[in-house]
């Protein structure tokens, strides 16, 4: 019987690594665009921290992470996306 190891990834924003359920992931599906928590694609992790997904910089990270360009209201959607996730913290787990 082979034992399973737990799936590593790095919050793009404060670089720490974490157990891939207790971060959110947002994808780039070529065909489905920019995907929460789901999605074969591109991926960027984020912790759920305050100071992470509230970051001045989120924007240009998650750009830079995907390799795309995010419209101006990507941003409003990310927010309310990232607040629903905080607010039910066993979503998508």
């Amino acid at each position: 019987m082979t034992r399973q190891t737990t799936v590593m990834r790095i919050c793009i924003s404060c670089r720490k690594t974490f157990d891939r359920n207790h971060l959110i992931k947002i994808t780039k599906d070529h065909k489905q665009g920019i995907l929460f928590q789901k999605g074969m694609g591109r991926s960027a992790y984020i912790c759920k921290a305050k100071k992470c997904y509230s970051d001045s910089k989120i924007k240009k990270k998650l750009q830079k992470a995907l390799k795309t360009f995010l419209d101006p209201e990507f941003i409003d959607i990310f927010e309310k996306e990232i607040t629903s996730y905080n607010d039910y913290p066993n979503k998508g787990i």
